[in-house]
């Protein structure tokens, strides 16, 4: 199985996962992503991890 889970940064700190995977969606299937919150607060942090269903999709998202 090849990696395809990549870490996107400087994200906006009202993301969410469903406008997270609204990004990404056109470049290929997401198979996952989850935005990381902070633990005190509950608000994303401005990180998140993405999974694409194939290296061929993650290569265009990151292009």
């Amino acid at each position: 199985m090849s990696n395809t889970k990549m870490y996107v940064g400087n994200l906006s700190f009202d993301i969410d996962e469903a406008s997270l995977r609204d990004l990404f969606t056109p470049f290929g299937q997401v198979t996952d992503a989850a935005v990381i919150m902070d633990r005190e607060t509950n608000r994303p942090r401005g990180f998140a991890f993405v999974t694409m269903d194939s290296k061929e999709s993650m290569n265009a998202a990151i292009e």
